[in-house]
């Protein structure tokens, strides 16, 4: 009987061995058929923005081979090859790329980059080029098209970069690697874009002017334009830069920082403004702003006054605002805290950013601080946290600010110092268009006002009347909503 066993046991073997033989061998078998078809993961390969002179990440595609027999690619070719590189089977010669061979129901990986030499234009140039592979007699192509865009870079050594004042113009977009420090004036053209490289961060000591419009705003952001995965851009990925920081010794004269539809994106804190002196305090004025997506902060003041008015200050992994010594008036601002707020298409349900975690801060009393004299109004200061609220003096009677007429998820404030505000009872997803990332869909956080918001018609109307036009331009009503942004019709 063992032996039986092992005569059956073996004549399995042998069989199965046949089969994979013959199964490989099949595999291997070159088709010349031309009716069979391979197949790409991709057949368009789009790259955003390119800039001139810099590489962009690589794209993959997938070729695959779904027939059971081997095909042989006789040639790849490109119609000009000259701004995208390609890498096929280890091999990025298109001169060796010749009789290719695809196993039957399998696949290769192809690899492709882009790299734009100057161009003449300063607005973005389309180029397009094109991947064709010949096989038994016919050829199947892959489409690829960039934008290639001319760029300033701002580069310096050992990683800093000095100025003793500087201007930035709208003329081409900036592309800064270092930290940059500027000691004199700084100017900001509208429609001026600057692209931060990672680590990248920008100091200034002097007068900051950064002038843009509705039409052409100055815009920060990360300097990635591609794709984090298929369907996440990178700018919605935090962190990619340091941030902007204005700084003021007390041995220099105060400087005034005057920022109007300014868009800070995608950084590690926003917009930090600090001065050591509790007296001699800087002055910002940030209005039409949009402030959003930072692994730390959005807005810091340390010994600052300012003003911050029609201003969207979102999804920041610590505080969107924190306030500690100075005079602070908030008007008619959207403060929104769903950073890390479930990702609907993934089945995510929670929130990654720690519930102790509020909106606005206003820090403790302190020698190294001026008192804090902050007033919000007309504002909407909620996000995925029961309290998005924090007064942290330890003797809160002391506090001289104010809330009046603002939508606030948070707990009940002090009477003394909050009047006329509506609280939300509990979470309400109806307060904006969107507080959702979708994954798959494109539809992301969107803090326009939801038809059913309850921060509609509950703002102050004599405050409003110094803010007549919303962020985006739209007139607010006689009964104004709270925020940044008028729900229209």
């Amino acid at each position: 009987m063992r032996n039986n066993y092992h005569i059956t046991l073996w004549k399995g073997l042998l069989l199965f061995i046949i089969a994979s033989i013959s199964i490989a061998c099949q595999q291997d078998r070159v088709s010349a058929d031309p009716s069979l078809q391979i197949y790409f993961s991709h057949d368009t390969v789009l790259f955003d923005t390119v800039f001139t002179d810099m590489g962009t990440s690589t794209h993959r595609v997938m070729i695959y081979n779904p027939n059971k027999n081997a095909v042989s690619i006789k040639q790849v070719s490109m119609q000009e090859g000259k701004y995208f590189h390609i890498n096929l089977d280890g091999e990025n010669d298109l001169d060796k790329l010749r009789d290719v061979i695809v196993r039957g129901e399998d696949s290769l990986f192809l690899f492709i980059r882009a790299h734009i030499d100057p161009l003449d234009e300063n607005s973005p140039v389309l180029i397009e080029d094109n991947i064709a592979f010949l096989f038994n007699d016919q050829t199947q192509r892959i489409t690829l098209q960039a934008y290639g865009q001319n760029i300033e870079k701002i580069q310096g050594k050992n990683g800093l970069k000095k100025f003793p004042e500087l201007t930035l113009t709208s003329t081409k977009p900036y592309v800064i690697y270092d930290t940059v420090k500027i000691y004199g004036n700084l100017t900001i053209e509208a429609g001026t874009t600057i692209y931060m490289h990672e680590g990248a961060g920008i100091y200034a000591y002097g007068n900051v002017l950064a002038q843009g419009t509705k039409e052409q705003p100055i815009i920060f952001r990360g300097d990635r334009t591609d794709k984090l995965f298929d369907s996440v851009p990178y700018r919605m990925a935090s962190g990619q830069w340091n941030g902007i920081y204005l700084i003021n010794d007390e041995s220099f004269m105060p400087p005034t920082y005057r920022m109007e539809y300014v868009n800070i994106l995608s950084g590690s804190v926003g917009l930090y403004a600090y001065s050591t002196s509790t007296t001699r305090r800087p002055q910002l004025e940030l209005k039409n702003s949009q402030i959003h997506n930072h692994s730390i902060y959005g807005v810091v003041l340390q010994n600052v006054d300012a003003n911050v008015s029609n201003c969207e200050i979102s999804n920041c992994a610590s505080y969107c605002v924190y306030l500690a010594g100075g005079k602070h008036q908030f008007v008619h601002n959207t403060i929104a805290a769903y950073y890390g707020y479930p990702y609907t298409d993934l089945n995510i349900h929670q929130n990654i950013v720690p519930e102790d975690v509020a909106a606005v801060y206003i820090n403790d009393l302190s020698k190294n601080y001026a008192k804090t004299i902050s007033s919000f109004s007309n504002c909407i200061i909620t996000g995925g946290r029961k309290n998005n609220v924090v007064v942290a003096t330890p003797l809160v009677d002391e506090y001289k600010g104010q809330f009046v007429g603002n939508y606030l998820r948070a707990d009940s404030l002090s009477e003394k110092f909050a009047h006329n505000n509506v609280y939300a009872a509990e979470e309400d997803t109806t307060v904006f268009q969107n507080i959702y990332y979708m994954y798959k869909k494109y539809h992301y956080y969107d803090f326009q006002l939801d038809s059913l918001s309850p921060a509609r018609g509950i703002a102050d109307s004599i405050t409003a009347l110094s803010y007549p036009t919303d962020r985006i331009g739209n007139t607010r009503k006689p009964h104004p909503d709270a925020g940044c942004y008028e729900y229209i019709e």
